[in-house]
């Protein structure tokens, strides 16, 4: 089991009731991260329509996580 920094922005920070959350997870990649995290927040928004970064970068879903890592899930933005 590993710990991670995960941050959220917007929608996803609505729905999960904070900005920062340290967790712990036997996840080994981002997508099964947000898997986990969607399962616990309730997230309405499906991986595909969602970046994400982990230290800073962008990087892909398949990047397998370190203890430590620092994980971002940036929702769509509308704007005009």
């Amino acid at each position: 089991m590993s710990r991670f920094e995960v941050q959220y922005f917007a929608l996803l920070r609505e729905q999960a009731g904070r900005s920062v959350e340290t967790i712990e997870s036997t996840a080994r990649t981002a997508r099964e991260l947000y898997a986990d995290l969607a399962r616990q927040h309730g997230f309405s928004l499906g991986a595909e329509r969602l970046k994400v970064a982990v230290n800073d970068e962008f990087a892909s879903w398949e990047q397998v996580l370190a203890e430590g890592d620092r994980i971002v899930f940036i929702p769509p933005v509308a704007g005009g």
